[in-house]
């Protein structure tokens, strides 16, 4: 019969040795978000360790939702112990902010290449809207799971959703003041137009918002388009066409 302490030290060897196989001994960051390092070098070996952790929460939550994935989970699945993963992530609530900050990222680069393309500003303004809708809405009825990330994000006021959220107002902004420039837009205050844009759409892709419009059985498509139109004449563009979507959405 093993002694307790032999067996502990066979447990801790065999956790060290997981360890090793996964994650050569230079990789050791602090338990932190990103731990303090020295050179370049370092800060690549840590993005890799996390990007790996990251593909196996991301895969996980998507499968059974964020709330029943667990660390366990995702250091079974990489081959190494709960306290590697600790080394990268102090906590599973970081895990989660970070694969959020994932999701939201997709939707922001989307958001970033239509605001740098050469169309007039009132288009943009119509596109953005629409895929800012589009998006949300597959997302809650094609992807449950994250759908819920999302709400968890929003109703707890994670890190990565408050940057997200940051980044698609100065978008809208920028877009905003690119109308005012072009004589496009008629309003005196781009900052004031902005908050009325997003308090005025929030119902259409505000994860919380969307769902109880869902819920409440009201088809968001049909409202979605006439409340761009409100939008549109609110900033001074009468010629509101376009403000259909080209690719067709059903009523969700």
């Amino acid at each position: 019969m093993t002694a307790p302490d032999a067996k502990e030290k066979t447990n801790r060897s065999a956790s060290m040795v997981r360890d090793a196989e996964w994650i050569p001994d230079r990789q050791k960051p602090e338990p932190q978000e990103r731990g303090p390092y020295s050179s370049a070098s370092d800060e690549a070996i840590l993005e890799e360790g996390r990007d790996r952790i990251l593909d196996i929460a991301e895969k996980y939550i998507r499968r059974i939702g964020h709330r029943k994935t667990t660390v366990a989970d995702i250091a079974s699945d990489l081959g190494t112990s709960r306290a590697n993963v600790y080394r990268f992530f102090p906590t599973r609530a970081a895990i989660n902010n970070s694969v959020c900050a994932r999701i939201v990222e997709k939707v922001t680069e989307i958001a970033f290449s239509i605001a740098r393309t050469d169309a007039a500003a009132s288009k943009k303004l119509i596109e953005l809207l629409n895929v800012f809708h589009r998006h949300s809405r597959m997302t809650l009825m094609e992807e449950r799971p994250i759908h819920e990330l999302l709400v968890a994000a929003a109703n707890e006021n994670w890190p990565s959703m408050n940057a997200h959220d940051e980044r698609i107002r100065a978008i809208l902004d920028t877009i905003i003041r690119q109308g005012l420039q072009a004589g496009e837009f008629q309003v005196e205050d781009a900052d004031y137009a902005t908050r009325g844009v997003i308090t005025a759409f929030l119902p259409f892709f505000h994860p919380v918002s969307l769902e109880q419009c869902v819920q409440e059985g009201k088809g968001t498509a049909g409202a979605a388009h006439a409340q761009i139109r409100f939008i549109m004449r609110a900033l001074g563009k009468s010629d509101w066409r376009g403000a259909e979507a080209s690719e067709a959405m059903p009523s969700a």
